[in-house]
């Protein structure tokens, strides 16, 4: 009886695996479709009806289906580990990390389309990927970086509703004014206005999307100079991608740092729905908001210290390491400093993730372009020293379910490196490379017409009566 337990298991795992096996092949076949098609628009308006019979199928073969049990630590805990949102363009698995339409980091590395062999992807290959689930070829993502280009004009008010702003005020809030102001041109939101089909609600979507995601570099590198650089401000250069302008209307134009913005806008251009960005702008689209008003709420969940700022804290917290320990600081020191910072109530930025069981693939591919370019910078011997050092901390606190650096842990460092130092402007730059993520999935949400998100709420007397009801009967 044993061996015949035994024997059906291994039958069921090795069913269990061939049907992943043909879901990944299928999803790879999808992927590597190749089309000399160079309109982003136009691939989109033939995959949409397939997807949308496709939602069709799914809610009538099953939409009764449970997908998983309700707890009241869930219902506390801030709906953490819920399913309940539909997010095509990302997966975030605990334990593999993102997948970008199935692609994991290092194969989108591998398969998408550089500035230059062997170079970091451009994210406006990751953003087609993204739009249409197929990898697309070099001539389609420069075809893509002069439509962008030729969208990134911004008016004038949008500047001047910025400069009604103190100079003080923080770099998050003067850029989230600047979406604000951006909306006035919304084409979503004329369309509403003249009666469109709810049909045909994705295109003027679509375009407001990469209206935004064009416009955003130059909203965000305006904030950048008005505040550090004395408002001098650099034009667009037409001839660079959407990661190299953007470094360059900054003010940096190290080749290196091109490649660093673009791999940096890929990897934090999105993390599937449940975030705090993602889901913000997908809920307040919802309501049929158009594209800009809805990214402006992300950018305000996104400027939470427990969300995008984290990259801010992350900086500042190994500066003063260094401030208070030097920068040639021993383990045991680096220890002691750790134990030091949890004791006073407070946490190692950069470490730890609400999804993540393992170090983030977004944290390795970071290190791993610090190995090659630039091995002896010592805040990055010193983050490399972090991570031998606060995970083993972590684990013995016991409190950490997850004790690996995250994406933050790294993506300052970096930037500092090629002189990017000003810490408070960090999470603007994550802001920008969001768009991309939370722009896709907008357009397919419309596409696919998602309804309006209203789940249910409880109180504490409600929870309490139905758990003394559940353990009586």
């Amino acid at each position: 009886m044993v061996l015949f337990r035994s024997v059906t298991a291994l039958s069921k795992l090795r069913s269990r695996l061939g049907q992943q096996s043909n879901l990944r092949d299928s999803v790879r076949w999808l992927q590597t479709q190749t089309s000399t098609d160079l309109d982003l628009r136009s691939q989109l308006k033939e995959l949409i009806p397939e997807q949308q019979e496709r939602l069709k199928k799914i809610k009538a073969e099953y939409g009764k289906v449970q997908l998983g049990n309700i707890t009241v630590d869930m219902v506390l805990g801030g709906m953490r580990g819920m399913t309940g949102l539909l997010w095509e363009t990302s997966l975030l698995d605990p334990d593999e990390g993102i997948r970008f339409r199935g692609l994991s980091i290092p194969e989108c590395q591998k398969v998408l389309p550089g500035a230059k062999p062997g170079g970091e992807p451009l994210p406006e290959g990751l953003l087609w990927l993204l739009l249409t689930g197929k990898v697309p070829s070099k001539e389609q993502v420069n075809a893509l970086s002069e439509e962008l280009r030729s969208r990134a004009v911004v008016p004038d008010y949008v500047y001047k509703a910025i400069d009604a702003l103190p100079i003080t005020a923080h770099p998050m809030t003067q850029f989230t004014t600047g979406v604000m102001a951006l909306q006035v041109r919304s084409e979503f939101q004329k369309a509403y206005d003249e009666g469109i089909h709810k049909s045909k609600y994705w295109e003027p979507t679509f375009e407001d999307s990469l209206s935004l995601i064009a416009q955003l570099p130059v909203v965000a590198s305006y904030v950048y100079r008005r505040i550090f650089k004395e408002g001098k401000v650099i034009p667009v250069d037409d001839s660079l991608d959407y990661g190299a302008n953007f470094s360059h209307l900054l003010g940096f134009d190290d080749p290196k740092m091109h490649e660093l913005m673009r791999l940096y806008v890929t990897i934090h251009s999105d993390h599937e729905g449940g975030n705090v960005s993602a889901h913000t702008g997908h809920l307040v689209a919802s309501a049929l908001s158009d594209p800009y008003l809805s990214f402006a709420a992300a950018l305000n969940g996104l400027a939470g210290p427990l969300h995008g700022l984290a990259n801010q804290e992350v900086l500042l917290w190994i500066k003063s390491v260094v401030d208070e320990v030097g920068e040639n600081v021993t383990t045991e020191q680096l220890k002691d400093y750790v134990w030091e910072t949890l004791n006073s109530g407070k946490v190692v930025p950069g470490f730890g993730h609400g999804v993540l069981r393992k170090t983030d693939p977004r944290y390795s591919c970071q290190r791993e372009f610090a190995l090659k370019h630039l091995p002896d910078d010592p805040l990055f011997q010193l983050v490399s020293k972090l991570y031998e050092v606060v995970p083993p901390i972590l684990t013995e606190l016991g409190k950490v379910k997850n004790p690996w650096p995250n994406v933050d842990a790294h993506s300052g460092v970096l930037l500092n490196h090629f002189g990017l130092t000003e810490a408070r402007f960090f999470t603007v730059l994550f802001g920008v490379s969001r768009s991309i993520g939370i722009g896709s999935q907008l357009i397919w949400d419309r596409a696919l017409g998602l309804p309006l998100e209203r789940p249910k709420s409880v109180t504490m007397e409600s929870l309490e009566n139905y758990c003394k009801k559940a353990a009586s009967s």
